[in-house]
């Protein structure tokens, strides 16, 4: 009889993990992550607890006393080791301590493109105990002069290349009593001064961390600007905590020690510079640095500098599978790849191109209190829950009006969370252990991103802008922007949905969906703006037939534009705001237009046409 029982209690021991498959097939990816995030949980704990306050700062000089002589920065020709990095930030932070008269707490604005100068600024300035503001290089005149002064900052730091861009709003910076440095060691401008002679003279002993020394978690580290896709950028303020969430990204997503990360998006924004960057130090492993992405040059340099870790944004994926196929597609020893942005079709075509790398898509935005990571690597989802994640940050996803842009309210005036497979509005609840910082110096845009009583009376969530679904698996789904979502005959079209449509097209190379008004017509209609593979024509016939077959009639795109190029943010991502606003006339708009006449297609738009839908004569 014990026997029997012995018998089947192993018989039962031996088909649970099978029993549990069947039940999860992601158990173990989940068990893995738990095991992380618990990890992840008690070091931050104890970095809270030290004391004096334990920054990413700390972090770089313990891997300094370390892995001296490892490898830390590869730049082009060159290379750094941790403690060469140590020696070269000590004297950027000695000149401007002696020169810029800085002490802690100030802001200094850093416009520099990527190169090992703007590392050695931003540790620098982290051991005075200075707050960095990272300009996004590309901005000028009206957008850098209200970028430098909505974080209150006292010196500027710019770049050589950058001169013109400085001079510009040079008479304002002095107006305000700025100081203005260029890394350069000759500049006959007057008002600005040289940095690049006295970094050179300076002194590469340490600093006294009783610079730093009233530092604490919750002090600003960083203000990182959103992309700005509408009106100016918002300055979102970076705690030292945020910073450590965010470097942990690695962790999650399976960084070794022994890796080399490649890291070419723009160091002004938070997936290079905080997952990038700040996510290498912690893993103490080299970080290859490269001024700008290159599709051409992309797998050439992974392979020259072993890579085995890249990052990617946005449409990064698609343009590296739309460069010419070569024999040696596969030849290289990338890893992992860790991101958000990724379309499932170029995913799929990814993996099948450029072999076995897993990929890593997160989700999460600057200044938010809650991300996603897809640590299963399911295609095409942005992430996927565990019971853990959703202790520590509490979220939901709420019904959403498209139409009167806010969310659905119930007969007590609350929220509605969406079922299971339903699309919804994205929320947080903002606590002591998920806060929102919000933007510097803008409590309007602040207070724009709060959601009050939501569920309960007094609550407060987080408005993520997003609109996600959750599947019966537990994957997340990105669906769209609430502002790229847009309501026509009373049904909601999902841009993103749309798009990926559009793309299956022989013709189209790339796809951007959004809505237009029409004068006497409620809500937004469909319009696309593409551009077209290299020697082909837009083929309005193929073009229509796909649509017809694959999409509802609502949500066939009314109007077509053909460009020579889609304008993109710094970070790769779509501009929608402009194109709306043009419309589709073709008095006004000088790119090649395309309307769907019923039943017969997509034909050339005309100004009659147009006319004709203006003053009610064609029905839409």
């Amino acid at each position: 009889m014990i026997a029997y029982i012995l018998y089947t209690t192993l018989a039962g021991l031996a088909v649970l993990p099978l029993f549990l498959y069947l039940r999860n097939p992601y158990i173990m990816n989940d068990i893995n992550y738990a095991i992380t995030a618990l990890r992840i949980a008690m070091k931050l704990s104890k970095y809270k607890k030290h004391k004096p306050f334990y920054s990413i700062l700390d972090c770089f000089l313990d891997k300094v006393a370390k892995l001296p002589n490892k490898k830390f920065l590869v730049f082009e020709e060159s290379s750094f080791t941790f403690s060469q990095a140590d020696k070269e930030s000590n004297k950027v932070a000695t000149a401007l301590r002696t020169h810029a008269h800085l002490k802690e707490g100030d802001t200094v604005a850093v416009f520099l493109e990527n190169e090992p100068m703007f590392v050695w600024i931003w540790l620098g300035l982290a051991k005075l105990g200075c707050t960095a503001a990272l300009l996004n290089y590309n901005i000028r005149s009206k957008s850098l002069l209200h970028c430098f002064s909505c974080c209150e900052a006292k010196v500027l730091i710019a770049g050589a290349d950058l001169r013109g861009a400085v001079e510009e709003v040079l008479p304002t910076l002095k107006q305000q009593g700025a100081r203005v440095f260029i890394l350069s060691e000759d500049c006959d401008l007057e008002g600005v001064e040289n940095l690049s002679d006295k970094i050179q003279q300076a002194s590469d002993q340490p600093v006294s961390p009783n610079l730093r020394a009233n530092i604490t978690i919750k002090s600003p580290a960083l203000y990182i600007y959103t992309s700005g896709t509408t009106g100016l950028p918002k300055a979102a303020v970076i705690n030292h905590e945020r910073i450590w969430m965010a470097s942990f990204l690695q962790s999650i997503a399976g960084v070794r020690s022994d890796d080399v990360v490649f890291v070419y998006l723009p160091l002004y924004h938070s997936a290079g510079f905080l997952m990038g960057l700040c996510g290498a130090i912690e893993k103490g492993i080299t970080v290859v640095l490269k001024r700008k992405f290159s599709a051409s040059q992309f797998w050439n340099d992974c392979r020259k500098y072993n890579v085995t870790v890249i990052q990617y944004i946005g449409e990064i994926m698609r343009y590296l599978c739309n460069t010419p196929k070569r024999d040696n597609d596969k030849d290289h020893k990338v890893r992992l790849a860790v991101g958000n942005g990724i379309r499932s079709d170029t995913w799929a075509d990814f993996l099948q191109r450029f072999g076995d790398i897993h990929i890593c898509e997160c989700y999460g935005a600057t200044e938010g209190n809650i991300g996603f990571v897809n640590y299963a690597g399911k295609v095409g989802a942005i992430g996927r829950e565990h019971f853990l994640h959703k202790m520590a940050c509490p979220y939901k996803l709420i019904r959403y009006d498209t139409e009167k842009e806010e969310p659905v309210k119930d007969s007590r005036g609350f929220c509605i969370e969406v079922p299971t497979g339903e699309t919804g509005l994205l929320v947080a609840k903002i606590g002591e252990k998920t806060p929102f910082s919000g933007y510097a110096r803008n409590n309007q845009q602040t207070e724009k991103k709060k959601l009050r009583d939501v569920f309960v009376k007094g609550d407060l969530y987080f408005n993520s802008g997003d609109l996600l679904r959750i599947d019966d698996e537990g994957f997340v789904f990105f669906q769209d922007r609430i502002g790229d979502t847009f309501r026509w005959k009373g049904e909601n079209v999902a841009t993103t949905e749309v798009a990926d449509n559009l793309l299956m097209v022989d013709c189209i190379e790339e796809a951007n969906v959004y809505g237009v008004k029409v004068p006497g017509h409620e809500g937004r209609i469909g319009m696309a703006a593409l551009t077209l593979k290299e020697n082909m024509d837009f083929d309005g016939k193929a073009t229509y037939q796909y649509v017809k077959k694959s999409l509802p009639s609502y949500a066939r795109p009314r109007f077509i534009r053909i460009q020579d190029a889609l304008v993109l943010t710094g970070t790769f991502k779509q501009m929608k705001v402009k194109l709306c606003e043009e419309g589709f006339n073709p008095a006004v708009i000088k790119d090649s237009l395309f309307y769907l006449e019923d039943n017969n297609g997509y034909v050339p738009m005309t100004q009659e046409i147009f006319n004709s839908i203006t003053d009610g004569k064609i029905r839409l």
